[in-house]
């Protein structure tokens, strides 16, 4: 479950060449946030496995502790034996690439050995992770200083306030200099080549725009605002010769602007169309070695992203992957300008992509898994480059790939708690049909990802869980499902997971299905995967649950509010329960972003509009059991959408459990506090998805009354 986008890059800090891609990375991080939490909480070991749990080293029939920073209504005690069985599956692990160092064969990665995501260093393939930073707040990002790579700079977020802050750690003193003013938002760091000043874009000034600032590293005093911008704004490279930076305008998932900002005077030119006939995305852009050119990914002229050469002198546009029907995400190219690597993403698979600059012709790629995959980054100096790959049965792990060689090398095997692979269930894909119609007689169909359990274990027909994404423009990927596995491997029940309209990843005509007034037609999709559901033999229709994350949070209240008598109970995760409010109350900087995606609240006949689909007003027609979970901190979605709807549902006398993590924000990052929004989504699951179906009989009585 994914919320809406925080930014077009994966990590706030990073070295120069590092870009935001594709509408894919635009929602990374906003995914990284709920990771931790919703694709955490899960349900409840059976009772076959709970008979066992007291004999479990340490474990007893005490309720667990409620974290200090936790607030829990409604929700009962639960015992250390209920969860006993899910501790495996809490304790995977992941890793994410970061960077590589300027001079030697290592690299920087991301992963968790405490409460949050840290920076770590891998001096080689398989080695050991040494630990680089230590804080109970997570770590966003890392890179190396290129002339100095004993400093590394990182991003943090405190309290999940999104308030992103810049570092550098100087690795043989010990000292860490905070580079950012510790009260605003800091965003896509990037190193120049000679690693002399940073870049960054911060909306310091009046807290809703985005300006782009130069400093040298660890000096904040030398900060200098080299261009004051208005809106959402991400220096995606600098020139090689660190004159210039490329500069990407975020408007919305379909619609961003490139230009070329000179470093010295601020002089800033357009290198894309300003006016174009329809809205034209382009993530990130990639100087060419000579400068005379950058390298970007734009659906102009077609339905899909497509990788393209801009000349900065004429503005032409050359196709490169005229041949790719799909969306082309997570690009490089190498420091050589020689070669180029990129991800195409197929229905939601990432294919691994190489080719020759110069011609066109493609060069050895490596073969994966049939998962997801991101970061791609060469080796300076090298034709070398290294990504992140999760599939079905792997957590997220580094990996990198030697064109030349024609080697595809691991360099980090995350912890999966002891499990086997095969406890691990891969997707099948799937499309159902929907309520109108593409051409006389065919139906729209909608793509889905569906986890089923091993028949030999859990016999069906099997209750169902829908697990609906956020964004709205993002797209569920068949990546590695974390703690959602102990649904499938040891419940017996089938997640599934469908890309309802609006999704990105099956073009740009599919992405506006749902804009503005279309807004519930995504909902329906909703109501037609529940006659999908209806029809399999193997799913029980009568025990179907709907969870989601921000945008998701939307679509599950609305999905209670439609389908009321079709689902058995609902779980809203940092949820928007009405648009008004939220827009309303969204941090400043993201409203008019967000009013391009939903519409404009200050518009009366758009307010109202806005007023009858938000599910707040209908919540009187909830009667199944909620949970809500929130954190006080969220600058997104703010703890006030939860608030109310818990209020609405109370005052319906609908059971409602409710969370609230005071030093959380658009998820729960934090282990400790997941782990109890696991536990708690465990008991709720167990007593609301997993209850036996009651039938309902009409007894007819004689005689009397």
């Amino acid at each position: 479950m994914q919320p809406e986008p925080a930014s077009p890059t994966r990590r706030p800090l990073r070295p120069a060449r590092r870009r935001p891609p594709s509408r894919t990375v635009l929602r990374s991080l906003a995914a990284a946030l709920l990771v931790a939490g919703l694709a955490a909480g899960l349900p409840a070991a059976p009772a076959a496995a709970q008979a066992g749990a007291e004999t479990v080293i340490g474990v007893s029939a005490e309720p667990i502790p409620v974290p200090d920073a936790i607030r829990a209504q409604g929700v009962p005690a639960i015992p250390e034996t209920a969860v006993a069985d899910l501790l495996p599956y809490e304790n995977l692990r992941s890793a994410s690439f970061q960077d590589w160092h300027p001079s030697e064969r290592r690299m920087l990665i991301r992963t968790r050995f405490g409460e949050a995501s840290q920076l770590h260093e891998v001096a080689q393939p398989l080695g050991a992770r040494r630990q680089l930073t230590f804080y109970d707040e997570r770590v966003t990002g890392g890179a190396y200083r290129p002339d100095a790579p004993s400093q590394v700079g990182f991003g943090l977020d405190e309290g999940g306030a999104e308030n992103y802050q810049i570092f550098l750690l100087d690795r043989t003193t010990g000292d860490v200099v905070r580079q950012s003013d510790g009260v605003h938002r800091y965003q896509s760091v990037v190193f120049s080549n000679a690693g002399g000043l940073v870049a960054y874009v911060s909306n310091a000034r009046n807290e809703v725009d985005f300006d782009l600032y130069v400093a040298r590293p660890g000096d904040p005093a030398s900060e200098r605002r080299v261009v004051e911008l208005t809106g959402a704004w991400y220096p995606t490279d600098w020139s090689d010769d660190d004159t210039k930076i490329a500069l990407l305008h975020y408007i919305s998932a379909s619609s961003s602007f490139l230009h070329v900002v000179d470093v010295a005077s601020g002089a800033m030119r357009a290198i894309t169309p300003a006016d174009p006939p329809e809205p034209v995305f382009y993530g990130g852009a990639d100087f060419a070695p000579d400068g005379r050119s950058v390298y970007t990914v734009t659906d102009r002229g077609g339905e899909f992203q497509r990788l393209v050469r801009i000349d900065l002198a004429t503005g032409e546009h050359t196709v490169l992957t005229g041949d790719v029907d799909w969306d082309v995400e997570s690009f490089d190219l190498s420091d050589d300008g020689k070669m180029i690597a990129f991800f195409v993403n197929e229905d939601g698979f990432a294919r691994a992509r190489v080719r020759d600059t110069a011609t066109g012709a493609a060069l050895p790629a490596p073969d994966l898994p049939l998962g997801t995959a991101y970061g791609l980054d060469f080796r300076p100096g090298s034709h070398e480059v290294a990504f992140t790959l999760s599939w079905a049965r792997s957590s997220s792990d580094a990996y990198s790939w030697d064109v030349d060689a024609k080697k595809l090398t691991r360099w980090t095997e995350s912890e999966i708690g002891g499990l086997p692979e095969s406890a691990f269930v891969e997707p099948e894909l799937v499309r159902f049909p929907t309520f109108d119609e593409v051409a006389p007689g065919e139906r729209r169909t909608i793509p889905a990802f569906v986890y089923r359990p091993d028949p030999t274990r859990h016999a069906p027909p099997w209750p169902v869980y829908v697990d609906i994404h956020g964004g709205p423009e993002s797209q569920e990927r068949p990546s590695f499902q974390g703690t959602n596995n102990y649904l499938p491997s040891e419940l017996g029940v089938v997640l599934v997971y469908p890309n309802v309209r609006g999704s990105s990843g099956y073009g740009k005509s599919y992405l506006a299905l749902d804009n503005a007034r279309l807004r519930e037609d995504s909902v329906k999709d909703v109501g037609a995967l529940l006659d999908w559901i209806a029809a399999q033999p193997d799913l029980d229709e009568r025990r179907v649950m709907v969870g989601g994350g921000s945008y998701g949070g939307y679509m599950v209240l609305a999905s209670m509010t439609f389908y009321d008598d079709r689902l058995c109970c609902g779980f809203d995760y940092v949820g928007i329960s009405s648009f008004v409010t939220f827009l309303e109350n969204t941090k400043g900087y993201r409203q008019d972003l967000r009013r391009v995606e939903y519409g404009d609240e200050t518009d009366p006949e758009m307010r109202k509009f806005l007023h009858e689909i938000s599910p707040l007003g209908r919540m009187h027609e909830v009667t199944k059991p909620m949970l809500v979970a929130q954190g006080a901190n969220d600058p997104r979605v703010p703890l006030s959408e939860a608030e109310q709807v818990v209020a609405a549902l109370r005052a319906n006398d609908t059971p409602v459990w409710y969370i609230v993590a005071e030093d959380e924000g658009h998820g729960f990052a934090k282990k400790s506090n997941a782990d109890y929004l696991r536990a708690v989504w465990i008991e709720f699951v167990k007593a609301h998805l997993l209850a036996p179906v009651v039938e309902h009989v009409d007894v007819q009585v004689q005689g009397g009354q």
